[in-house]
């Protein structure tokens, strides 16, 4: 069954990719015998997948690495969640449906809508991410407090001799039942705002909430339960894009505001000898207290994965024994991982189930949780103990000597902070330089990373982009490039990461200001969007892409299995969208 489920997405996202490519370059539709290969090939797709639903085990299609480009079905999933977690997490969500079903009518105030059911709608969102909770407790915990939440907002529905269903939880198999453009419409607003929930809740942690962008939580969820045209989800689902733009300014104030505003810098690859702890996932405030309960204890601090842009933040690398990076994507864990020496803490998503060769010093905080690991709850201040993370490290010892690693293509140290404040900074010496023919070209070459073959093209694409041109980057994608060294142009460097995924909103930042002053619109500008996705994070940055109206983005390294033909087509026919081929064929098609 996997096999034939690989066939027939291999064939119709080959099929998909000359369409896509017709539609670009301007011309007729392909030829009759493609479209219907296509129509009788997508048939046969939706068929199994309706057949796979009656017989699965769990189902879940909301990653780029999802089983045979259509959906995880069995015990366990290509993350590593388990079934029975899996099937929490939808219930989970079904249970959120019915909390913002129970909110209709209600007010702000103690007896209505309070602080603690936005966030607790925020943390659920934020727990169905992937990688992010493994712990089927820990989110059966969270339905519990949902439907407490919901018994207050509503306490006679429970007990009702006569209940209405208004504010029934919602039952995940009608979406995933649905027919196949409603699915495919109802999958992009609720992974949206999945991935929206994580940077609203980073943002929420620093002590930063938006009215709007709670309520819009509220409103989305309700739509995914309810019955609506394709024309009024299709709506909604550029409305997830523009509130989540709301929603990475947001972040982007908290983090400068409560850490300065991030500066380019230069940081090491190498692991100090001594005690150490790697800290990963995407939490500045965790990384800050971490800090600073471990200054003056001997204890050095490393970054990984999606962490490595907290070296820019003055707040941040204050502290002299945040000495480095170690590693490089949230994929290669387990790899990176093994037998090291040191304390691991995972702030959020990405986790890679742990080996046992490492699993004892593996600390989860937040919503992140694995089974058999320590956990490090919040305080009611707000605090954290990081005790028990400081006292694996010393009693592991760390390295007895300095150890050298390297990047993915061998360099020794990487360079981070180019944020939107840093580069506009210099705006004069960029606009001058392609007025001048300096520069001919910008690409943004941004997004995810992953385990899945075929992300080395992102590495060859970079690569191979011309001497005159720039690379701006951003998320974890970056890892398979970021340690080249692609030299300058006039003082500035070729290739700059702008920091973590939620920094895409520095990168539309950069875009806009360029299209002003050379009063163009950025579909007009010499800049190329050249996307890897893998998560929901993603999801939401290309909704975000597709609001503001940007155009012939190339993504990859597969399009979404939750795409429906038709959506496809719409995206394809209306933003020029296309998957990604080689690089050197999507460098000849971007340059002109």
């Amino acid at each position: 069954l996997f096999d034939f489920k690989h066939t027939i997405y291999f064939y119709y996202n080959k099929m998909s990719r000359k369409y896509a490519r017709h539609i670009r370059r301007g011309e007729k539709e392909p030829a009759h015998k493609d479209l219907m290969g296509r129509k009788i090939l997508t048939g046969m797709k939706i068929k199994k997948r309706r057949e796979m639903i009656m017989e699965q085990q769990m189902f879940c299609y909301q990653c780029e690495q999802t089983a045979g480009c259509s959906g995880c079905v069995g015990n366990i999933g290509v993350c590593g969640k388990s079934a029975d977690v899996a099937n929490l997490q939808d219930k989970l969500t079904g249970a959120l449906i019915g909390l913002v079903r129970a909110t209709e009518g209600k007010t702000t105030g103690e007896q209505g809508l309070r602080a603690e059911t936005f966030r607790m709608i925020t943390e659920g969102l934020f727990a169905t991410i992937t990688n992010v909770s493994f712990d089927a407790e820990a989110i059966q915990n969270m339905i519990d407090k949902v439907e407490k939440e919901k018994n207050r907002l509503s306490p006679g529905c429970s007990a009702c001799g006569t209940p209405c269903g208004k504010t029934n939880d919602y039952t995940l198999d009608n979406l995933w039942q649905a027919e196949e453009d409603i699915r495919s419409l109802k999958s992009l607003i609720l992974f949206g705002i999945r991935g929206m929930a994580a940077y609203a809740y980073h943002a929420l942690m620093l002590g930063y909430t938006d009215e709007e962008i709670n309520l819009f939580f509220c409103e989305a969820l309700y739509k995914i339960g309810y019955e609506e045209t394709k024309e009024e989800l299709l709506h909604t689902v550029l409305r997830v894009g523009e509130i989540n733009l709301k929603c990475m300014a947001l972040l982007d104030r908290a983090n400068t505001e409560s850490y300065g505003t991030p500066e380019p810098v230069t940081v090491p690859l190498c692991v100090e000898k001594g005690p150490f702890i790697v800290v990963t996932g995407h939490d500045l405030k965790d990384l800050k207290m971490l800090l600073e309960q471990t200054e003056g204890k001997g204890v050095n601090i490393y970054t990984h994965g999606e962490m490595l842009p907290a070296h820019a933040y003055p707040e941040l690398k204050k502290y002299k024994h945040l000495k480095g990076n170690y590693g490089t994507a949230w994929q290669n864990q387990q790899k990176e991982f093994d037998g090291l020496p040191g304390a691991l803490l995972f702030t959020t998503n990405c986790l890679m189930p742990p080996k046992d060769s490492y699993r004892d010093r593996v600390f989860t905080t937040e919503v992140v949780a694995f089974p058999g690991c320590v956990h490090i709850e919040e305080m009611p201040d707000g605090s954290k103990d990081f005790s028990p993370v400081i006292e694996k490290a010393l009693a592991l010892g760390g390295f007895a000597e300095t150890m050298e690693f390297t990047g993915i293509n061998g360099g020794k140290e990487v360079t981070t902070g180019f944020s939107h404040a840093a580069i506009l900074s210099h705006a004069d010496t960029v606009v001058e330089a392609v007025r001048e023919g300096k520069i001919r070209h910008f690409f943004l070459v941004a997004g995810c990373d992953g385990a899945k073959p075929g992300r080395n093209y992102y590495t060859e694409f970079v690569k191979q982009t011309p001497e005159d041109s720039i690379v701006l980057t951003l998320a974890c994608g970056k890892f398979r490039f970021n340690d080249l060294a692609l030299g300058e142009i006039g003082g500035l460097p070729r290739l700059m990461d702008m920091g973590q995924c939620n920094d895409a909103y520095g990168a539309i930042r950069v875009a806009v200001s360029l299209a002003e002053a050379f009063g163009c619109t950025v579909n007009e500008l010499p800049l190329s969007f050249v996307l890897s996705w893998y998560e929901q994070k993603a999801v939401c940055i290309l909704l975000t892409l597709l609001h503001l109206g940007i155009k012939n983005i190339r993504l990859g390294p597969s399009l979404p299995a939750f795409l429906s033909p038709n959506i496809l087509q719409f995206l394809v026919e209306n933003y020029g969208i296309a998957p990604i081929t080689t690089p050197a064929e999507d460098l000849r098609e971007l340059l002109g």
